[in-house]
């Protein structure tokens, strides 16, 4: 078990501590950082951190790509105590300035790809925001640069209990602005551990591909934090192109690709004969949304390589089923992960779903998150008394024990593996001078799986609303795969009886 080797309490960031110091951990640009190096790396930094007056419970933004800076980034912050909150470099500057507000960050490290936003961010707003970090050449105003950071006396590794938070992770409901979902040191290593006590674990030779964004939690905790505890080898890679990242995988001899439906579909799609390809890799898992089966025999058909499908999400750290090691059928999330409780629940009596009939689907385990931060009434939705997680999933149980989806009782519209929430989309439309109303929907996409579309009503007498004003209206506001791929203008949206917009009627 992991977290039975750690020392000194319970703090994720003393995973990288057992490994040999010339085991490589990272790749990154070619360059290898190895577990010795990357020890006194992050030593430095967390001391500089410390320096700066930070410590125990306090939230650090880290918005940067998947590079060494990251990774340094994170296991500093929790080697500190504080809490870690992982933000998308990409998302425009309102974005970012909205979640560092949600959760009150006093700190920000700031890396290359995300320099532009977070210039533009309005720090009289933040109160909170004392220190902004950025390594040598990125030009940030006002930031500290990590060079300069005033290591003094190495910092020891904060004691941590494992009900400690260790992780703010941005996440949506059906309503509402996105929230940071709790996840603690023990979540986040009770999930390790858990995945490492299935079928088909990982060993200290394999050679990951580390191409999932570690904003995510899929990428954060499934490829970083479980590889790091492992003793493996990330291959970092900021951006997914199908033809470069395909290359690296048989340059850096890489041997477990966790991916999403979008990277298999545009992997099974490229054209011409790639024999060899994946000659490397012995284990191909994908997540975060459904794999289309033509996608998953195209793969098992041109590149000899099978890959297995699971299920997870933010709140549960994330992973709650996998099909590897068990001969899942095609199109099966597999089946419950060891120490995870799993349960399909009749909507409407409220009782467990019958074998082959559908339910939502229920998880309870120590993997489940604290609940999100400062909202009581969304984690009294989320969790029930019992400690049950009601993932808004709908599934089967087959007479064999495998899970399948079936549909998602939440509206959300999955984009390459990402969540899009509806209502968050609707809010930012609805600030557009020219609309009065929205209604965001997921439209099939055959590389994205689904695309966002939004039906928008006018205001009365208003101009005609341009389609491409109202996209880069949305663009300067919202993360790009939240923006709309199409905008459709209606004279009304349908309502319900109590007024509530009826988003499955809207065609």
């Amino acid at each position: 078990m992991v977290a039975s080797c750690l020392t000194g309490g319970v703090n994720l960031a003393q995973v990288i501590e057992r490994h040999p110091d010339d085991a490589v951990a990272l790749v990154a640009h070619g360059r290898h950082t190895t577990y010795g190096e990357l020890r006194d790396q992050v030593t430095r930094l967390r001391s500089g951190l410390a320096g700066l007056g930070l410590g125990p419970d306090d939230r650090v933004a880290l918005v940067a790509a998947n590079n060494r800076l990251f990774v340094v980034g994170y296991l500093a912050v929790l080697g500190l105590g504080a809490v870690a909150v992982p933000l998308n470099p990409l998302s425009p500057p309102p974005e970012i300035q909205r979640e560092l507000a949600g959760v009150d960050a006093r700190a920000v490290v700031v890396g290359p790809a995300a320099a532009r936003t977070t210039a533009h961010l309005d720090r009289s707003a933040l109160p909170g925001l004392e220190h902004v970090i950025a390594p040598l050449g990125v030009d940030v105003k006002g930031a500290v640069s990590l060079h300069d950071l005033d290591t003094g006396n190495a910092a020891p590794v904060a004691e941590r209990g494992a009900d400690d938070v260790a992780v703010l992770v941005f996440t949506s409901g059906t309503a509402g602005p996105p929230r940071a979902a709790m996840l603690t040191h023990g979540n986040l290593l009770a999930n390790i551990d858990q995945v490492q006590s299935a079928p088909g674990g990982q060993v200290a030779s394999d050679i990951v591909l580390g191409v999932l964004p570690m904003f995510h939690i899929y990428g954060l905790n499934m490829v970083l934090g479980l590889s790091l505890a492992v003793g493996s080898r990330v291959v970092l890679v900021e951006r997914f192109d199908p033809y470069t990242t395909l290359e690296t995988v048989s340059t850096e001899g890489v041997t477990i690709i966790a991916g999403v439906p979008a990277m298999w579909t545009a992997w099974a799609s490229l054209p011409g004969p790639l024999p060899g390809s994946f000659s490397s890799v012995r284990l191909a898992t994908s997540g975060a949304a459904p794999l289309d089966p033509l996608v998953r025999r195209t793969v098992r058909e041109r590149f000899d390589l099978a890959v297995t499908e699971g299920y997870g999400l933010t709140e549960a750290s994330p992973a709650v089923t996998s099909g590897l090691g068990v001969d899942a059928p095609d199109g099966s999330i597999g089946v419950p992960l060891p120490d995870v409780q799993l349960r399909l629940v009749d909507a409407a009596t409220g009782d467990d779903a019958l074998i082959g009939d559908p339910g939502e689907i229920w998880v309870r385990g120590p993997n489940v998150f604290a609940g999100y931060w400062s909202d009581p009434e969304a984690t009294a939705t989320a969790l029930t008394p019992d400690g049950w997680l009601r993932t808004g999933d709908v599934g089967v149980v087959d007479d064999r024990g495998f899970l399948f989806l079936v549909d998602r009782a939440k509206d959300v519209i999955i984009v390459s593996g990402f969540n899009v929430y509806p209502a968050e989309v609707e809010e930012i439309l609805v600030t557009h001078p020219g609309i009065a109303q929205a209604a965001v929907v997921g439209v099939p996409h055959p590389h994205s799986g689904e695309a966002v579309t939004a039906h928008v009503v006018p205001v009365p007498d208003g101009d005609d609303l341009d389609e491409d004003d109202v996209i880069a209206f949305c663009a300067q506001r919202l993360a790009r795969y939240k923006c709309p791929d199409k905008v459709v203008v209606v004279e009304q949206l349908p309502h319900g009886p109590a007024g509530k917009l009826l988003r499955r009627a809207v065609h």
